[in-house]
């Protein structure tokens, strides 16, 4: 028998993907409903593929225009079918034979549907055909409520026939075997049993199951392969039964990452797609959603309650309470909380964006800072410089988006709008509440804003009975301790 590692290419594997999906009770197609972060369709072929066929068919029907649009997107070499009616699983196959010509060697058979079945699985299930010389065997599980599938008959080693619900006896309703729908056939066997194929049953369909009756009746071996892991055989019907696939999916990627080194205070709040990547020492704190191809680096410290969808976290990084996509954050840098990363954004080693800042399309350079309630956006702030609180990159004048630059170790400082495009030149400052319009040079202070003017006695004269003058009356003209300080510190 030759090991999974050593096994030739098959004919051919069909993906079926015809069916309805009416319980989804959606206008997406079921199989682009998603399951840890990529549609039920992208893991039925990325399997089907693993066996390297000569041909891999996607049969498919109902919204078949959003499937074959997802197909197109996919990298393995698929072709469709087109199964214009449903007549059951029998007919989808032959339609996916359809234009094949006269195949020699195996052919595969597997469900869009069953995200959980992997291309290991199915290069064990064709080893074992081989090895035992089998005309047809099928993936089959031992499950505790077979009720609804299709039960496995046994004489001995052998498969005899597959017998569907509600077409059993209340004998054969008691076997715990039960049919995944997922086969190996010899080609010739499965061409002549197509052929065959009747709808005298139940359903009014060609089941495929009755070409295992069809192998069995002519005496050519039929087997079978028991697959410990049930939820290999799970398709996927409607929304909680999505629900429930997602969630074991994600307790699967869950204890993938937690064995190879990554912390995970509350497990079951994290949810983590198929494609991201943590490193050692990650910690993720409760609340986190990591999605896309989102990539952790070594000691980096996730959330609470953050969600980062295709983001890169440096090493030693700290995201608190933030939203992000397509974001770069620089290692040992901290972001949040509250705080909005839009797609373009970068922040460099040791940088800052703090609570309530919104960044878009924004290079932050190495220790620079957006540290509060400020909005950069289209923006470029060199390496230290820091932008004082309630900031604004006015980046858009109604018809075009520009860029603003804030050169190295400059300051702006609070509530002031930049004015794009303009340039603060290296170790310039931005006077507090300046609206700037114009460039201003290295080392210069701009200052854009009304000068003050005092109004001597004016709450005396206008709210005589309000407590401020009350405060007022008692004051002594003094200036406060603390403010004093500040100007021998500046002074």
């Amino acid at each position: 028998m030759s090991t999974d590692s050593e096994l030739a290419p098959v004919a051919a594997v069909v993906v079926l993907a015809a069916g309805g999906g009416t319980r989804m009770k959606s206008s997406k197609s079921k199989l682009l409903h998603e399951v840890a972060g990529k549609p039920m369709l992208s893991f039925a072929v990325s399997a089907a593929a693993a066996l390297d066929p000569e041909h891999l068919v996607v049969v498919v029907g109902h919204q078949r225009e959003q499937v074959e649009a997802q197909l197109e997107q996919l990298s393995a070499a698929v072709t469709t079918a087109v199964q214009d009616q449903q007549l059951g699983t029998g007919h989808a196959v032959a339609c996916g034979l359809n234009g094949l010509g006269d195949l020699q060697g195996e052919v595969v058979v597997t469900y869009a549907d069953v995200p959980m079945l992997t291309g290991d699985t199915l290069r064990q299930l064709v080893a074992v055909h081989r090895g035992n010389g089998n005309a047809v065997t099928v993936l089959t599980a031992i499950v505790d409520d077979p009720t609804g599938y299709g039960r496995i008959v046994r004489d001995g080693d052998t498969v005899t026939g597959i017998v569907e619900h509600k077409d059993a006896s209340e004998a054969q309703r008691g076997i715990d075997e039960i049919n995944s729908g997922i086969y190996v056939f010899d080609a010739a066997t499965l061409r002549q049993g197509l052929g065959a194929l009747t709808t005298d049953n139940a359903q009014g369909e060609q089941y495929l199951t009755d070409v295992v009756h069809f192998a069995a009746q002519r005496s050519q071996r039929v087997g079978a392969h028991i697959i410990d892991d049930v939820w290999q055989t799970e398709g996927v019907n409607d929304r909680i039964q999505l629900a429930r696939m997602n969630a074991e999916m994600n307790r699967r990627i869950r204890d993938t990452w937690m064995l190879k080194g990554v912390t995970m205070i509350d497990p079951t709040s994290v949810w983590i797609d198929v494609d991201v990547d943590l490193a050692q020492d990650v910690t993720l704190l409760p609340g986190v959603i990591l999605q896309g191809a989102t990539t952790i680096s070594e000691g980096a410290t996730i959330g609470p309650d953050t969600t980062l969808m295709d983001v890169e976290v440096g090493p030693g990084a700290e995201v608190v309470r933030t939203h992000g996509s397509f974001a770069v954050i620089g290692e040992n840098a901290t972001v949040g909380p509250f705080s909005y990363l839009r797609p373009g954004t970068i922040l460099g080693v040791g940088g800052k964006i703090g609570a309530f800042v919104e960044t878009k399309n924004a290079q932050i350079g190495d220790g620079a800072k957006v540290p509060h309630l400020a909005y950069c956006g289209d923006a470029v702030v060199d390496d230290g410089a820091n932008i004082g609180a309630g900031t604004i990159f006015a980046n858009y004048d109604g018809i075009n988006k520009s860029t603003s630059h804030v050169g190295k170790n400059a300051f702006v400082g609070s509530n002031s709008v930049l004015v794009a495009p303009v340039d603060i030149g290296p170790g310039a400052l931005v006077a507090a509440g300046s609206a700037i319009t114009d460039d201003v040079p290295a080392g210069a202070l701009g200052v854009a804003r009304g000068r003050q003017r005092n109004v001597e006695g004016w709450v005396n004269d206008r709210r005589p009975e309000s407590k401020q003058a009350a405060a007022a009356a008692e004051a002594d003209g003094s200036i406060h301790p603390a403010v004093l300080e500040s100007r021998k510190k500046k002074a």
